[in-house]
């Protein structure tokens, strides 16, 4: 008797699990296990009389957090998931939810919250993608900057039964009873280290996890998850699943060439001309440390003629999203942002970054230091295993500091940048 192809692809995922380059902290399964084996598929492979029965099996072809975390997701499992950026996290927990959802109208199933209003848009948009062919399916997006009575009327309108939102605007809706959190059943935290690192966004997602139900599955996300906040993150979970990545020498992408120029501060402005004249590339990011050097740099690459835009936290938010929109679909090669653009944010024509400003500790990062914010920068380019380039400019004692820093930490030499870069070493 032939094995279905279910179990084929169960079996070969279960087999590539075992050679994992992870470290795993696996637990027993807990009771509320919806279907031991059950393979991964598209949700719009389920039928209309049982979502989670499939009607033709669709082989998932995925990376190693994606091996290792939807299976154990699909079973009910808590996940807390460490990987390198642009490695699919986010499929994880946006597959796996819906392939578990059962639409029931008025009741939010599902919670997702991050750190900033465009992850929380993109993340919406990506819910939308694949729940596309999933009737009944509906998600909203609640974020600051916009009217609150706007957010109450798409709830009560749309009834949603998933929520993606920030941590304010979602405990602020939940609190005053116009979001009604008593089903849910998938609680997600993306992002996870950096919406736990600050008490006053802890106190948030505390006061939404309180208004959910005590059964429930919850599951985490980050690049980086420091060791002082896994215990934080452990402290809402039951027996989760932990993934981590061995040692932060492999949280590096490996498509991603990574250089360095010494120069002095007035020469940066035509260090980056020069550069965007000679390098070719699809699209661009380039990170600064304020607003006002975002918008500045903006304008002095339009006077260049560069197809330069920016985008910062002190846009209003139809604004931030409109740009974030416009630079997904290509309307410009060439983006100026600071750290809000930092993480978690996917363009997949994204091949270079350029760090105008070395990443630095201070306050509007959180604290957050300099070799976690450039880990998550850099990641905007070499995203699933492509091909990238990420050059960044040190024109002080500090930048020397932190470069020496990342460095040690990630166990990688970034060398001088050379006269001239094979296109090909960094052009997938």
């Amino acid at each position: 008797m032939h094995a279905s192809p279910a179990h084929t692809v169960l079996d070969a995922a279960a087999a590539r699990c075992d050679t994992l380059p992870c470290r795993r902290v696996s637990r027993p399964s807990p009771p509320r296990c919806l279907h031991p084996f059950l393979p991964f598929t598209h949700p719009s492979c389920a039928t209309n009389d049982d979502p989670t029965r499939l009607s033709s099996p669709v082989r998932w072809y995925g990376r190693a957090v994606q091996h290792e975390a939807i299976p154990q997701a699909l079973l009910g499992m808590d996940v807390l998931c460490q990987a390198k950026s642009g490695m699919g996290k986010t499929a994880v927990f946006v597959l796996t939810t819906l392939n578990q959802l059962v639409v029931k109208e008025g009741e939010v199933s599902v919670v997702v919250m991050c750190h900033t209003r465009e992850l929380a848009y993109q993340i919406g948009n990506e819910y939308n993608r694949f729940a596309k062919y999933m009737p009944g399916v509906k998600c909203a997006v609640l974020f600051g900057g916009v009217p609150r009575a706007q957010h109450v009327k798409l709830v009560e309108d749309e009834k949603p039964c998933i929520i993606v939102g920030t941590p304010g605007r979602v405990m602020d809706l939940a609190e005053s009873g116009d979001l009604k959190l008593d089903k849910v059943k998938h609680f997600i935290l993306d992002e996870c280290d950096k919406m736990l690192e600050t008490l006053d966004m802890r106190k948030q997602v505390q006061a939404v996890f309180l208004k959910t139900p005590h059964e429930k599955q919850v599951m985490m996300f980050s690049a980086t998850l420091p060791p002082e906040i896994r215990p934080v993150c452990l402290k809402f979970m039951s027996d989760p699943m932990e993934i981590y990545v061995e040692s932060d020498s492999k949280l590096t992408l490996h498509g991603l060439q990574q250089y360095y120029v010494k120069l002095k501060p007035e020469e940066k402005n035509r260090k980056l001309a020069d550069l965007l004249d000679q390098l070719e590339f699809n699209q661009v990011v380039i990170f600064v440390s304020k607003v006002v050097r975002a918008r500045e740099l903006d304008r002095l690459l339009k006077e260049c003629n560069f197809p330069s835009m920016h985008i910062d936290g002190g846009m209003a938010q139809e604004e931030r999203i409109k740009r974030y929109t416009a630079f997904r679909n290509y309307e410009a090669r060439i983006l100026v942002a600071t750290n809000l653009f930092g993480r978690g944010i996917d363009i997949e024509r994204v091949n270079i970054v350029i760090n105008y400003d070395f990443p630095a500790a201070d306050e509007k990062a959180g604290g957050e230091p300099p070799a976690d914010q450039y880990l998550h920068r850099v990641g905007r380019a070499g995203r699933f295993g492509t091909k990238g380039l990420a050059i960044s400019f040190v024109s002080t004692a500090d930048d020397e500091t932190a470069l020496a820093s990342v460095q040690k930490r990630f166990e990688v030499e970034i060398p001088a940048l050379p006269t001239t870069i094979d296109p090909k070493s960094y052009m997938s």
